[in-house]
């Protein structure tokens, strides 16, 4: 299995391969800009790895673990 968002440590800069799931939280993760080919920037994540703060397309975003566990990465 590939690598998701979920794995990666802060500092690192990651491309969206592909985006798992179905209706609501598939939509949800999508209509934030998270899409296949997406450049993501970790920033920091929370002491309890929940949230997760990134960077994408120009903007910061805060995710949860189990957004995080729905995008795999190149």
């Amino acid at each position: 299995m590939m690598k998701t968002l979920r794995e990666v440590q802060p500092g690192e800069t990651v491309s969206v391969a592909r985006i798992h799931g179905e209706g609501a939280l598939r939509r949800r993760i999508m209509d934030m800009g998270i899409t296949k080919g997406t450049q993501l920037f970790v920033r920091k994540i929370a002491p309890f790895g929940d949230p997760i703060e990134i960077k994408v397309r120009g903007y910061e975003l805060s995710i949860r673990k189990v957004e995080a566990e729905r995008i795999e990465l190149n």
